[in-house]
């Protein structure tokens, strides 16, 4: 590894806090201005020194890079799926262009609806969020973001001849996009801590000025979205913390109507909906975390109706799907994701089965004919290509219309597997791990252990088309499902989260150890790697147990935990108090402070650190990441030739990194290159 770079001179200016009676020193508080050139130069000093570190990994970046290439069908397309409209859909990706084209036919007339590529021209960055067809078909609406900071265009065009549809409407939040008729579509806005706060009408053939503004929601801790019902009975207005939830819904036809809430809102109920016939299904928790399904007739809002499936501890009722014949309930099944359809007059339920136990299930988004005699779900495992299957409701049958195709992909080459490693409090914790099929595990392979633990996502098993280059190294694959996801049930993430949350990390760690002791992988050869609230995670547990580490990939981290949350003017602040805790609170403050990577950096044997920001994530801050590693290298005790310490920021990108499917290729392959080195595989 060429050592031709020295590390960036970060300026230190100690900034003095105190809160609740503890002192806090800061020395790279001045990192938050990306208005001081100085900031600039240190992130591009950063990113030049990252390079001159792996100068000599170019050549495996780009074997990498070539064998993802290798794997990708470059001239692809969906499976048409058929809208409300009559038009059948479809997308197409071709070989050099970094984004699909969305088309649709009727009998003769073939149209592009949607050119990615031409929206990208000009610009570094391009992400499409949303986009949305008016019932009759005539227009498209679309919200596109350049930047990454989730700040979009709404642009609405006539899909016959091509020509836009009244001006642009500008600072649109980047996420739903619904429309009522044609002549009437709902669109978000932030408020200056960029939180969804505001839903607008939009009519067509008015300037966005006139917009009406028909929800706004006061309280920071809220999120308001906007969704078309499946059966077109309306839009609802979803009004979400993470604790709590209201929907309030406006009819078809009456798109100058007040919203009207489904059920009032409850501290500390959570509830979603979908529509069927007269009635709306309702997924609440009200009497169970697990969640139950209730009907609430049309002619009785606000009023709790007949009990469609009951609440069931070992069943995690995720979401809910409506069709004329049939009502598609998402569940996950001792850690597993299922489907289950339940009859909506006799209320019968079958599960459907499937194939393989370490998989994921999931119902597409090609959803969109109400009286549909089948659901289209997405199917896929570590060793299955991703699949698009039709399941009949009448006889449950499976019609594959399209399995990905992965050029020279051998499924039987790998395994996959499942097993529990006991924590330190005997609770079991599931590691799905997949590896060569006939590799010895006797300990000397590599791993790359990966971790989330936050939110109650989960992390489901899937397909990726980039993780064998690294798994036919010889590295095993395991994602340690720790508390604070979803994994095991609503109680998965109680058990995570607030003053609990140290069960995040001892998990992991817990994990990592039981893997030892069990023979997977011997001590010193185990490589983490997390994103986000999972870089979190990997910094949490960097600090707790560095010798259990060679090397460590966090991508844009959330790791200065308790400057960010003592701060609501940044981003997204007061809206995460109920996943972490609010600070002011004594007792929150303390339980942060004691697992803040950034605060609990000390002397110590780092071992090698990759970590990746966005100067526009919204999510994340880039100085957060930026701030920990001047401080990782301030104290770590290992030489920086044997357990270098890295950073690369996307100057052009957001929480997601690269948008091009190309670009994101070349970021997975520096990566991937620098965790293989470490691991003495390359």
């Amino acid at each position: 590894m060429s050592i031709s770079s020295s590390p960036p001179d970060a300026r230190i200016a100690p900034q003095v806090t105190v809160e609740h009676g503890i002192t806090r020193v800061d020395p790279y508080t001045w990192m938050r201005n990306k208005a001081n050139p100085e900031v600039i130069t240190h992130l591009n000093a950063e990113n030049a020194y990252a390079e001159a570190m792996t100068v000599d990994l170019k050549p495996l970046r780009e074997q990498l890079y070539n064998e993802f290439l290798g794997r990708l069908v470059e001239d692809d397309s969906t499976v048409p799926w058929m809208g409300e409209d009559g038009w059948t859909y479809w997308s197409e990706t071709k070989k050099g262009q970094d984004y699909p084209v969305l088309l649709r036919k009727r009998d003769d007339v073939l149209q592009v609806v949607l050119d990615e590529n031409e929206l990208a021209s000009g610009h570094d960055y391009l992400s499409v969020t949303n986009i949305a067809i008016s019932p009759s078909g005539a227009l498209v609406a679309w919200l596109q973001d350049t930047t990454g900071a989730e700040h979009a265009t709404l642009t609405i065009r006539d899909i016959a001849s091509g020509k836009q549809v009244d001006e642009p409407i500008d600072d649109v939040a980047a996420f739903d996009l619904a429309w009522l008729d044609d002549k009437t579509v709902f669109y978000l806005r932030f408020d200056q801590a960029n939180r969804p706060d505001r839903v607008y009408r939009h009519a067509i053939g008015t300037s966005h000025v006139d917009d009406v503004i028909v929800a706004e929601e006061g309280d920071e801790r809220f999120w308001v979205g906007v969704n078309r019902l499946s059966d077109g009975a309306g839009v609802v207005i979803p009004i979400e913390s993470t604790l709590t939830s209201e929907v309030r819904f406006i009819p078809a036809g009456e798109e100058a109507s007040e919203p009207v809430a489904v059920l009032p809102r409850t501290e500390g109920i959570e509830y979603d909906v979908d529509h069927h016939g007269d009635r709306f299904l309702v997924r609440i928790n009200d009497s169970g975390d697990n969640f139950r399904l209730v009907e609430v007739a049309d002619d009785r809002l606000g009023q709790l109706g007949r009990e469609l499936v009951p609440h069931d501890p070992a069943v995690y009722l995720t979401g809910v799907s409506s069709f004329q014949d049939s009502i598609v309930l998402s569940e996950r099944r001792g850690g597993y994701t299922a489907l289950e359809l339940l009859d909506p007059n006799s209320l019968d339920r079958r599960i459907v089965p499937l194939p393989e136990q370490v998989a994921t299930i999931g119902v597409n988004g090609g959803n969109e004919v109400y009286d549909a005699p089948f659901v289209r779900i997405n199917y896929m495992s570590p060793v299955t290509p991703t699949q698009t299957v039709d399941i009949n409701f009448d006889d449950l049958e499976w019609n594959v219309r399209k399995q990905r195709e992965v050029p020279g992909w051998d499924g039987s080459k790998y395994a996959v597997t499942r097993v529990m490693i006991p924590a330190r409090d005997g609770v079991m914790i599931p590691v799905s791990i997949s590896h060569l099929a006939d590799i010895p595990l006797d300990g000397s392979s590599p791993m790359l252990l990966y971790g989330y633990g936050a939110y109650g996502s989960s992390m489901n098993p899937y397909f990726s088309s980039t993780r064998p280059s690294l798994i036919d190294r010889g590295v095993v694959y395991a994602v340690a499902h720790v508390r604070g996801g979803g994994e095991m049930g609503r109680h998965w993430y109680d058990s995570g989260k607030f003053h609990e949350k140290q069960n995040t990390f001892t998990d992991f760690i817990d994990v990592a150890e039981g893997l030892i002791q069990k023979g997977w992988v011997d001590p010193g050869r185990i490589a983490i790697e997390g994103g986000s609230a999972g870089g979190l995670l990997i910094g949490a547990v960097l600090n707790m147990r560095p010798d259990l580490w060679r090397v460590a990939n966090a991508s844009v981290p959330f790791v200065d935990v308790v400057s960010t949350m003592l701060d609501p003017t940044i981003p997204l602040t007061v809206g995460e108090y109920e996943e972490w805790g609010n600070p002011a609170d004594p007792a929150f403050y303390k339980t942060m402070l004691s697992y803040s990577p950034y605060d609990n950096v000390g002397p110590k044997p780092y071992p090698a650190i990759l970590v990746t920001a966005g100067l526009n994530d919204p999510r994340v801050q880039y100085w957060e990441p930026t701030k920990w590693v001047a401080k990782l290298r301030d104290h770590t005790t290992s030489a920086a030739d044997t357990s270098p310490i890295l950073q690369r920021t996307n100057m052009g990108a957001g929480h997601g990194g690269a948008s091009g499917r190309y670009a994101r290729y070349r970021e997975i392959a520096w990566e991937d290159a620098f965790l293989l080195n470490q691991l003495g595989l390359n």
